[in-house]
């Protein structure tokens, strides 16, 4: 099945939506290909309190909202799992089950992927107590204890998120200080669910055959071995671009991550790149909704000279 559009957006992201919005609005038939449901990162998201003009609301009633807005100016949602984008005057969109698509222009919106720890027994509990997405499976262990792996920002909000279900939430960090914004560290001091493990790492998870038991921690100064009782193990260890599909435009950095210009355009002419997926350091909602509004802006102007 081949089909042509002005404009392909490959993800349904704030940035592809954002993208959507724009482009059809200017009048491109305007595709969005995705492989699950609309929103990216926000449907992980229990709260966000940082998008312009609203104080505060849950990530996937934004999204939601979002996808409606992306839509109604005629751009169509299809499903999609991208395999190879090809150059040329129409550039070419590949998807696993073997659909075509072409375009005179593609933005990559593809985002970012959940780092794995690659320690024993995380693969095989995938689905039985390891998960990366707290909004979607916290609630499933209500009372019990839980580990967060991680320092960061996402690690620090999802284990407070966590203690609305959680017993009790052990923050397990490599370092004897987090990486989070101040403002984000306030948000778990004092809580009495909450116990930080300072200078330790993951190297084993342990399950009774059903489902997680315990997770093995290894301290970095001493090298010393110990278990920790628990039902969970949600990590926020990193991200990595989902960029796979790109490999051969040569259009990434040494991180996977997209190189674009001010424009939201990569050196390969009429192919850009807009929110978490592209190489900047800054990684917010905001920021990929600005992106896709700027990529697919230059992709009409382009489109409309060619």
């Amino acid at each position: 099945m081949e089909r042509q559009y002005d404009l392909i957006i490959i993800g349904a992201g704030p940035a592809g939506m954002s993208a959507a919005i724009y482009a059809s609005r200017a009048g491109l038939k305007t595709a969005m290909l995705e492989m699950g449901a609309p929103g990216g990162k926000l449907l992980k998201t229990a709260e966000i309190s940082n998008w312009p003009g609203i104080k505060e609301t849950e990530g996937a009633k934004l999204a939601y909202d979002m996808f409606e807005h992306s839509t109604i100016f005629g751009a169509e949602y299809v499903y999609g799992n991208v395999v190879k984008v090809e150059d040329g005057e129409w550039k070419k969109v590949i998807c696993d089950d073997g659909n075509v698509y072409e375009a005179k222009a593609v933005i990559v919106a593809t985002g970012t992927q959940e780092r794995m720890l690659n320690i024993p027994g995380e693969q095989e509990n995938v689905g039985r107590g390891v998960s990366y997405c707290a909004v979607c499976d916290g609630a499933f262990f209500k009372d019990q204890e839980i580990c967060v792996i991680g320092g960061g920002n996402s690690a620090l909000e999802e284990a407070k998120y966590l203690t609305q279900f959680a017993s009790k939430v052990n923050i397990i960090i490599r370092r004897d200080v987090f990486r989070a914004d101040v403002i984000v560290q306030e948000g778990i001091k004092n809580n009495e669910k909450i116990n930080v493990i300072t200078n330790s790492v993951p190297v084993e998870i342990k399950d009774d055959g059903k489902k997680v038991s315990a997770l093995c921690i290894k301290n970095v100064k001493t090298d010393e071995i110990s278990e920790i009782a628990t039902n969970a193990i949600f990590p926020y260890i990193g991200l990595d671009p989902a960029t796979s599909f790109l490999s051969g435009l040569d259009v990434l950095d040494d991180y996977g991550y997209m190189v674009v210009d001010d424009n939201c355009e990569t050196k390969v002419k009429g192919i850009y790149g807009a929110g978490d997926v592209v190489a900047k350091k800054l990684r917010q909602v905001v920021t990929a909704t600005s992106d896709g509004a700027i990529a697919a802006q230059h992709a009409f102007h382009r489109i409309k000279q060619l």
